[in-house]
């Protein structure tokens, strides 16, 4: 009996921090590891160690809870801090480093940046950049990221460049997933559903139960993926 009430305990405390990490969570808001301060990372890897040890404590959950709690208001605090002030934002965030520009190589900012020249190239093979002489600037950003500006003579040519004038792209809307039309979406892309239906029968399909995915991305025509391709017609 005393293994079952404790199991149950731990069901309980278990369940607990997995509501109090997804709230907190919802509340500091969701970043791609990608777009992580140093502050983030730490605080994020805090916060679960906290939600670990608040799943195991039996005798005084409310502690790590308290723990956990605080440390999300205290994340909210100083993200509308630096939100606000542009010196709290260069104190906790930092500032981008320029690690080359005009064919130069910072070494003192690679140093700052805790980066050795091996490092540095690594980076700029990563991100397609195998020859130096094409990067005007190369500046690493708060997060950790370098982000790379090529010589104009070695940037990829554009449309603009070509005197073309192309039609604006548009998002792609799904207007049928798993074989049901998204009938909200079909209303704010201005369609009717008799209008989807003929759309999927001009490509040969007579039903949406038929189709997987169906994306509108403007015009008449739609990009459909069968449910199953022996199905199409």
């Amino acid at each position: 009996m005393q293994i079952l009430a404790e199991s149950g305990s731990v069901v309980l405390t278990t369940v607990l921090s997995i509501v109090a990490l997804f709230l907190l969570t919802k509340l500091m808001g969701a970043k791609q590891v990608s777009q992580m301060t140093m502050f983030d990372y730490a605080v994020g890897i805090t916060i679960g160690s906290i939600a670990a040890e608040l799943a195991t404590e039996l005798e005084s959950p409310h502690k790590p809870l308290t723990a956990l709690v605080l440390y999300g208001l205290i994340s909210v605090g100083i993200s509308l801090l630096t939100n606000k002030s542009l010196k709290a934002r260069a104190l906790l965030t930092g500032k981008p480093l320029v690690l080359l520009e005009d064919g130069v190589i910072y070494r003192e900012n690679l140093k700052k940046a805790r980066l050795d020249l091996s490092e540095f190239l690594t980076y700029c093979r990563m991100s397609g950049w195998f020859d130096l002489s094409q990067v005007q600037t190369a500046v690493l950003e708060h997060n950790g990221v370098i982000s790379f500006l090529p010589k104009e003579a070695d940037r990829p040519a554009t449309p603009a460049d070509l005197g073309h004038q192309p039609k604006q792209s548009r998002v792609q809307v799904p207007l049928v997933m798993d074989g049901k039309l998204m009938t909200d979406n079909i209303r704010r892309a201005g369609k009717e559903e008799s209008w989807v239906h003929r759309g999927l029968l001009r490509q040969g399909y007579q039903d949406e139960s038929d189709v997987l995915l169906a994306l509108w991305g403007g015009g008449e025509q739609l990009t459909v993926f069968p449910m199953a391709p022996e199905r199409k017609g």
